[in-house]
């Protein structure tokens, strides 16, 4: 153990300042890299050895499990007694609490904690007879609203009075309804679920005061990390507990708040010293992480920021190396980049495990995954799964396969819930039995349900009519066109959007499955789904051991692949920054949303601060979006980062810089799709002339498709998505095609 002397004497001046902090609130903002756990580790070791302050009267509070291990790790080493210290995760914290108090509330002794399925089950339960709420909604989108609503302390009374008429697709009526219907299961069940663990703690606190007082016994002094990251609730909570003592120190960098999406308030930090006009205000800027020119690059990022405390970064690491940009010529060519930089760094001495490539969205990855595998670079995906294991992806992929091959019963089982139509497990196993014994394959007998269910055979034979259809369109239709068909057709695009957030990244996912079929068709001209089936099969095998999920068997020394939202935290040598685009990073939904530029401007700036001595920014001209490549803007973060980096070419060659000017994307209008149809999952297609809005194609018309080649037009009929045409090909005859996935091209 280290004598109480001699303690602030290894911190930095600014770190013993901050440390050195005794009663009353404080907030300290501290960037990254600049050993904000290392000071208040020592501050409260200082608490106990230098003020005298008992263990057992000190609670430290963080996000994760991991963080709390850390700080109890570090803690053990420097603090006598520290067995003693509270220190816990926001929901842990709960957890003591009720299991000490939960009766004053009315929980019972042993109540349960629900996990996530638990949850889904539950929901399932009691939304069935909900007015408004149908047999297809999303308990997974209903769980989303109920947990938005934990996490900002609202009640289903006021959820029934929002404003908004629909909240998630779901009328807000009928989610206040599963709401109530829901919190009174949990209770005659005594239990509670994850956010009730930080909404139940405050009901207790604001309804029986004597119980406050007596945790706040053991929280007189109280530590609350990454608090840009509360939510409402914690909010609520952590200000119960500093309503006596007045004990607060906060720590946190208003810079790094990046996570909106699940509820967290930047506001909570910024108005700190509004609600707390009398606290101390400490700034940590001596940086230990990063080379000079990557903290400048940062510094000059960030302080276009108007939502943000004063602070600027001071590197304590010389130069190091340039930052580089590279414009590629496409998206494939800057996975090829970024794999032979890789190979490079790795020739002259840098560990794979000590590189890692960003980007914004899962589905960037794919073509990561890729280039890295061709050159035999080891990989692992951290927070997500390889592209072709993701649940969507599979389930897209078996539809496919369902579709060439109707003895599949593999793929049946997988897909024929997904999305719900109505056929549960006994009538599966029914259509299995008569499969068996019939030795036919289970699509075989879903066609013949009629004879063997005594009721819902309706909604087995409308699958199996589906999948005849898939069938037909399998041997019609170009690899992405089939998909895009099979993914709109079998009703999966409105199943994920009920599913919020997470819904709309896999639509994501999705819509990449579509661009690397359309890749492969390029290079594999005439090539049929059944064959790109094999081509993928071969990318998702794990044989040979190139990229996994993280931790699932994957080599130690392997380069980390990650979203910038999972890479806070973290800091590696070299780091990748992929899909520098408007677009992309800031992201198109972000150009809507108020304060949303600000948020992707700090997601950029949290993933420039994780690299230590090699930063690379990476763009392509041209990217492949919903099945057509685009032209691809720089994103409007380079420009303000002008002087900053160094642009190479693809050998390494420095060369001038020449800024492509980026443009506004209006978030309602999506790109103008190519006729045969490249525009987002989900969306109509229209193809009626201007003027009349008749229909464009017309009989006798010549036209050419991918895999047919030359046609003339026979008869068209239908509307806007749905419009059908018929065509006489000389190499294959008569073939009826939706023009929405038929890819047809006029001559």
């Amino acid at each position: 153990m280290t004598s109480v002397p001699d303690l602030l004497s290894q911190l930095n001046p600014n770190q013993a300042e901050a440390a050195d902090h005794f009663t009353g609130p404080a907030l300290v903002i501290a960037g990254a890299g600049s050993g904000k756990t290392r000071t208040l580790i020592f501050r409260i070791a200082h608490l106990i050895g230098h003020y005298g302050v008992p263990p057992e009267q000190i609670l430290a509070v963080t996000f994760t499990n991991k963080a709390a291990a850390e700080m109890r790790e570090r803690a053990s080493h420097l603090i006598k007694g520290s067995g003693n210290l509270w220190m816990s995760t926001f929901h842990s914290a709960g957890v003591r609490i009720l299991r000490a108090y939960g009766e004053y509330i009315g929980l019972g002794r042993g109540f349960v904690i629900y996990d996530d399925d638990d949850q889904l089950d539950v929901i399932k339960e009691v939304m069935g007879n909900v007015p408004g709420i149908g047999p297809d909604s999303n308990p997974r989108a209903i769980r989303g609203i109920l947990d938005r609503a934990k996490s900002n302390l609202i009640t289903p009374n006021e959820l029934e009075r929002a404003q908004e008429r629909y909240i998630s697709g779901i009328p807000r009526e009928a989610a206040a309804e599963v709401f109530r219907r829901y919190e009174s299961r949990k209770k005659a069940q005594n239990a509670i679920d994850f956010g009730d663990l930080i909404t139940e703690t405050v009901r207790l606190f604001q309804e029986v005061p004597g119980v406050l007082n007596r945790v706040q016994d053991k929280a007189v002094f109280i530590h609350v990390d990454e608090y840009q990251d509360t939510n409402k609730a914690q909010y609520e909570l952590t200000r119960l507990l500093a309503s006596r003592d007045r004990n607060l120190l906060v720590v946190g960098d208003p810079d790094q708040s990046i996570y909106k999406f699940r509820g967290a308030d930047i506001q909570n930090i910024l108005d700190f010293q509004k609600d707390y006009t009398d606290a101390k205000v400490y700034r940590l800027e001596s940086n230990y992480r990063s080379s000079a020119k990557v903290l400048g690059l940062a510094n000059t990022l960030i302080e276009n920021n108007t939502e943000r405390l004063e602070k600027t970064l001071k590197p304590v690491k010389e130069d190091g190396h340039p930052v580089y940009f590279h414009r590629a010529g496409d998206h494939r060519a800057e996975g090829d980049f970024v794999a032979e930089w890789i190979t490079r760094l790795h020739h002259g001495g840098l560990k794979f495990a000590e590189m890692a490539i960003l980007y914004r969205t899962n589905a960037q990855s794919r073509i990561m995954e890729e280039s890295l595998r061709r050159v035999n670079i080891p990989a692992k995906i951290v927070g997500g799964v390889g592209f072709y294991d993701r649940r969507e992806i599979r389930d897209i992929l078996a539809y496919a396969r369902l579709s060439i091959n109707p003895s599949d019963d593999v793929a049946l089982r997988r897909i024929v819930g997904r999305p719900k139509r109505g056929i549960g497990d006994t009538a599966l196993g029914r259509l299995l039995d008569w499969a068996r014994i019939n030795g036919t394959p289970l699509l075989a007998a879903c066609a013949q349900a009629e004879e063997i269910l005594d009721r819902g055979a309706n909604k087995v034979t409308e699958f199996a009519a589906l999948m005849d259809a898939f069938a037909e369109a399998a041997e019609n239709y170009t690899p992405g066109g089939f998909l895009r068909y099979a993914i709109e057709s079998s009703g999966y695009v409105d199943m994920l959007r009920q599913e919020g957030q997470e819904g709309a990244v896999r639509l994501e996912n999705l819509e990449e499955l579509v661009n690397a079929a359309e890749e492969w068709q390029t290079d594999h001209e005439g090539g049929t789904i059944a064959e790109f089936l094999d081509e993928s099969a071969l990318l998702s095998s794990v044989d040979d051991g190139r990229v996994k999920r993280e931790n699932d068997g994957v080599p130690e020394d392997a380069v980390t692949l990650m979203t910038l939202h999972n890479a806070k935290g973290l800091e590696f040598p070299a780091v990748f920054i992929v899909g520098t685009e408007e677009g992309l990073l800031p992201s198109k939904n972000s150009l809507a949303e108020p304060g949303g530029i600000e948020e992707e401007r700090r997601l950029f700036y949290v993933g420039i601060t994780r690299a230590m001595d090699r930063l690379f920014l990476t763009a392509a001209q041209n990217r492949m979006q919903y099945g057509k490549t685009n032209a691809a803007e720089d994103s409007r973060f380079l420009e303000e980062l002008l002087g900053g980096f160094d642009t190479v070419d693809q050998y390494g060659q420095v060369q001038e810089y020449r800024q492509k000017t980026w443009r506004d994307f209006n978030p309602s209008v999506p790109p103008r799709p190519a006729a045969g149809g490249n525009a987002p999952l989900g969306s109509a297609v229209k193809n009626t002339s201007p003027l009349t809005g008749e229909l464009s194609y017309r009989g006798g018309e010549k036209v050419t498709h991918p895999k047919f080649g030359e046609g003339q037009v026979l008869a068209v009929a239908g509307v806007g998505d749905r419009q059908e045409v018929t065509v006489h090909f000389a190499s294959a005859g008569a073939k009826k095609l939706l023009v929405k996935f038929a890819n047809l091209t006029r001559i």
